[in-house]
């Protein structure tokens, strides 16, 4: 009898629990809804986009301007407090969901 056997499989179970958390994260946000990003944004940018106060409103800027500026936060060529830190929470596929979300609210 394998004496490491217990140690194996104790070792196989909880590398196939790692692997199934890193593909559901994975699959999660590679099918979220924009609307579900986009509740983030509200917090700062208003509903829809439409800042209340001094943050800059969103909802006017096309998609292709929206995904360039959260691209930019993302790699630290933009400037700014907050946004280098939230933009670089999102793939490229859910920053351009974003873009388009936001450019259809306004049209």
């Amino acid at each position: 009898m394998d004496r490491n056997r217990p140690g194996k499989l104790r070792f196989a179970g909880a590398f196939a629990l790692v692997c199934v958390a890193a593909f559901s994260n994975t699959a999660f946000a590679d099918t979220a809804k924009p609307a579900v990003l986009a509740a983030t944004c509200a917090n700062c940018h208003g509903a829809g986009g439409v800042s209340p106060g001094s943050m800059p409103s969103i909802d006017k800027l096309d998609a292709g301007a929206l995904s360039s500026k959260l691209k930019g936060f993302r790699a630290g060529e933009l400037e700014a407090t907050v946004m280098t830190r939230i933009a670089k929470g999102y793939t490229d596929a859910e920053i351009d969901a974003l873009g388009q979300y936001f450019s259809s609210l306004s049209r």
